[in-house]
């Protein structure tokens, strides 16, 4: 999906990348990237910052609703028509709890009790499902907001300068200059340096907590303690 600026440029562009590992691959991409160039119609040669926010995101699954037969709550009752009138002589209508979210359904169309308990939970479920697709898509849109930032300069990951046919990564202090090829999508040395950094930090960070644990744990008993622990001997 694209957006067009209307001055020869993209103002979204929206893609689907397939591969094996390409989210674990392409997901330190996420972020603000800054573009130094001299454009066209800078008559005075001097050099404009821009920047564009990108947001990697794993392809959302299809929703599925589990109903748990214990979280709900069938009440049966008769049928009622205008003014509350009895339809039906039989306890045929059905009304649905789903207990965890307090939704309710209720059918009385069917002058079968089964068929009305069938139609109501296929409404039950298509309104669960709604539900959690929108939960899906509120974490999706949180995930882009946090990925992007507020696309300020100051938050940029990496750089791209064109008069120098440099782009540096900030998180890493990586710089190359092979502009050119790396839009191309020549990103291997750049991706490879990014995952060495992030997986030597979560091995760090891991270390650290373990550490930590570790150095919590209850000192042994002393010898003024030790007639504590006579009760566990065998």
């Amino acid at each position: 999906n694209r957006h067009y600026t209307g001055v020869g440029g993209f103002k979204e562009i929206i893609a689907l990348i397939e591969g094996k590992g390409v989210y674990s691959r392409l997901k330190y991409e996420s972020g603000v990237h800054r573009v130094q160039r001299v454009p066209t119609t800078e008559s005075q040669g001097r050099i404009h910052t821009s920047t564009v926010t990108v947001a990697i995101l794993p392809e959302a699954e299809e929703v599925e609703v589990q109903i748990d037969p214990s979280d709900l709550r069938i009440d049966i009752f008769r049928s009622s028509g205008p003014g509350g009138q009895s339809v039906n002589t039989t306890d045929s209508a059905v009304r649905i709890t789903h207990l965890p979210t307090g939704m309710v359904v209720s059918c009385q169309d069917e002058k079968s009790q089964h068929k009305n308990k069938a139609k109501a939970l296929k409404i039950l479920r298509a309104r669960l499902l709604e539900r959690a697709r929108q939960e899906k898509q509120t974490e999706i849109s949180e995930k882009r907001r946090t990925q992007v930032g507020t696309g300020e300069r100051s938050e940029r990951i990496r750089t791209y300068n064109f008069p120098q046919g440099r782009v540096t990564d900030h998180r890493i202090g990586l710089t190359l200059y092979r502009l050119e090829g790396i839009l191309e999508g020549e990103l291997d040395e750049i991706l490879n340096a990014l995952t060495t950094h992030y997986q030597a930090q979560a091995l760090k960070n891991n270390s650290l907590e373990e550490g930590v644990k570790g150095s919590s744990l209850p000192a042994g008993p002393g010898p003024d303690r030790g007639r504590g622990r006579q009760g566990f001997r065998g």
